[in-house]
């Protein structure tokens, strides 16, 4: 009895973005002035929405940021994706050997950021038009609406989709949109108790990597 579909958060997920990411805001805040190491990203930032991560490193640099900060910033993430992005071990394998079963992205990044990143990992062809980003909702995750317009564009009743998540605001987000979670603990910036947020989040399994991941979905009772 296998899900009817699976979908997929990104960052983390997929793609082992999150430290890159981390690691070039914090030499840009560093840069402005406001000394900062991945570790501060960490404990500071992560998780939270851009609108807060701006104000927050604001008032930590004591002045607002440069207009042009936001923009710049994204340049220089999407330029070390180029070079140095990886996916999360397993994560391509996982997906080609998915055969027709139906999937889908739901991310809260952009959709540039999401198809450069796919691309660079070679997984376009894997996902063709089913990438949906929080751009095209009014809500973002921990609300369901991601998740719904992705199954809504599937086809496929939320019930009978599984999605692997590995934040706990994407496990509320996709548990308040009627369906099943795995999270997933495998990405390089995931810290200890991790899998404990997830699990207090509503997840209904927790898998430490894909093969993890692979066997819960054998047994779905599990997941």
């Amino acid at each position: 009895m296998r899900p009817a579909a699976i979908i997929f958060d990104f960052d983390g997920v997929i793609a082992d973005s999150e430290a890159l990411a981390n690691q070039v805001l914090a030499e840009a805040l560093t840069d402005l002035g406001l000394p900062t190491t991945l570790e501060d990203c960490y404990a500071r930032y992560l998780g939270k929405r851009w609108g807060e991560v701006l104000a927050l490193a604001a008032a930590g640099l004591g002045r607002p940021l440069p207009d042009d900060f936001a923009a710049q910033l994204e340049q220089a993430t999407l330029e070390r994706f180029r070079r140095d992005l990886r996916e999360v071990p397993g994560a391509s394998a996982f997906i080609r050997a998915l055969g027709a079963l139906p999937r889908a992205i739901a991310s809260s990044s952009a959709m540039a950021r999401l198809h450069l990143c796919l691309d660079v990992l070679g997984l376009g062809a894997a996902f063709g038009d089913a990438v949906f980003s929080a751009d095209l909702v009014e809500r973002g995750k921990p609300h369901p609406d991601i998740f719904l317009l992705a199954a809504e564009r599937l086809a496929i009743a939320p019930e009978a989709c599984v999605v692997i998540e590995d934040s706990p605001s994407g496990v509320i987000a996709a548990k308040a949109a009627g369906m099943r979670v795995i999270g997933l603990c495998a990405a390089s910036h995931l810290t200890a108790g991790h899998a404990a947020r997830l699990g207090d989040a509503g997840a209904d399994a927790l898998a430490g990597s894909w093969e993890d991941i692979a066997r819960l979905l054998e047994a779905p009772a599990a997941a």
